[in-house]
């Protein structure tokens, strides 16, 4: 069992140790902070620490520097975040506003949140898999060719170009599309998708190949709006920081490329009671980034919640990541629940 003091000895190896990146010793402790304790007191405390494996010397004789485990009690054990300057706080305002669609706020959101944290940013879709079909439209690029879009009340668009194996004309367009609306809008994506299966496995249009074309595609376009998808920026920065980790950084630029490796960490991640959460190191292992630490906040969208947060190494700012995080959400949160966002 940690001691308080202990705790706030902790904190102050992790703080300096984050700041400076050298090794903490019990001097500078003693100098930096006012415990009202002696040197020899707060060796005492770092001993205990070290026995809790919560920090480590990382050479013979030198200060110490927080574990991966040291982390985590320091997250969990934080008595308040780092609040974000005014600046920091307009900067996230007027990046986020106006954007021309949901693609375009997703793609403001990581890079608005790579500037403030100077690590890589992640962000989720909201997940469409619940929302509802507001909205189809066909529109003629050619005779035999035409641009399906789909709109869900969740902000979810879709644009797919279709190859017809006829031409057709203006009035059977609008056949189809009175057609399609009445099997689909007002349906939730994974019931729309079992009525268009289901025309296509029944007998009554077998011979109509448009409308067999047709809803082939709508079939796969939505069964995109059912898939996890994850948005991000900053991936440099793993260069620049490439000193701060202890072993190789490809498997993160490798998770970055592939994607489902973090849908799946950041899916899998634990949230306290106010909607943050850390993954860190060690903890980490079973996705083969234990190299890495995540950090996270939940936003609000129609369809549910989704996260937005940030990845870097484990010696990285855990009240101030955790703060951006945090403030980002809440204005992402507020952008889709004032319906700002274009559809």
């Amino acid at each position: 069992m940690v001691s308080e003091r202990g705790l706030q000895v902790l904190r102050a190896i992790v703080q300096d140790y984050v700041e400076t990146h050298e090794p903490v010793g019990s001097r500078s402790i003693v100098d930096r902070y006012s415990f009202g304790v002696s040197a020899a007191t707060i060796r005492n405390d770092m001993a205990l620490l070290e026995d809790e494996e919560l920090i480590a010397a990382p050479h013979t004789s030198s200060g110490r520097v927080p574990t991966d485990k040291g982390y985590r009690v320091f997250v969990d054990h934080l008595a308040q975040l780092r609040p974000l300057s005014v600046a920091q706080r307009s900067a996230i305002e007027s990046f986020l506003t106006d954007p021309a669609d949901l693609d375009d706020l997703m793609a403001r959101t990581v890079r608005v949140l790579t500037q403030l944290t100077g690590q890589v940013a992640l962000a989720q879709y909201p997940s469409f898999a619940r929302a509802q079909l507001t909205h189809i439209e066909l529109v003629a690029l050619a005779p035999n060719r035409l641009l399906i879009v789909l709109v869900t009340d969740a902000g979810g668009v879709s644009q797919r170009m279709a190859q017809l194996p006829s031409d057709i004309d203006e009035a059977d367009m609008g056949l189809l599309r009175a057609r399609l609306s009445a099997l689909l809008t007002g349906r939730a994506v994974s019931d729309a998708a079992e009525r268009v299966r289901a025309l296509l496995d029944g007998d009554d249009h077998a011979n109509d190949a448009v409308l067999r074309t047709l809803a082939t595609v709508i079939v796969e376009e939505l069964g995109t709006f059912r898939q996890e998808r994850l948005v991000m920026a900053g991936a440099a920065t793993l260069a620049r920081r490439e000193h701060d980790f202890r072993g190789s950084i490809h498997p993160l630029l490798e998770a970055i490329e592939e994607q489902v490796t973090l849908i799946r960490l950041m899916s899998e991640m634990e949230t306290d009671a106010h909607g943050l959460a850390a993954s860190i190191g060690a903890e980490n292992a079973s996705f083969g980034l234990d190299e890495a630490s995540i950090v996270a906040s939940n936003y609000a969208a129609r369809s549910g919640t989704a996260r937005v947060g940030v990845m870097g190494p484990t010696r990285m700012d855990y009240p101030s990541n955790l703060a951006a995080a945090r403030a980002v959400a809440r204005y992402l949160s507020r952008m889709l629940d004032e319906d700002e966002v274009s559809r």
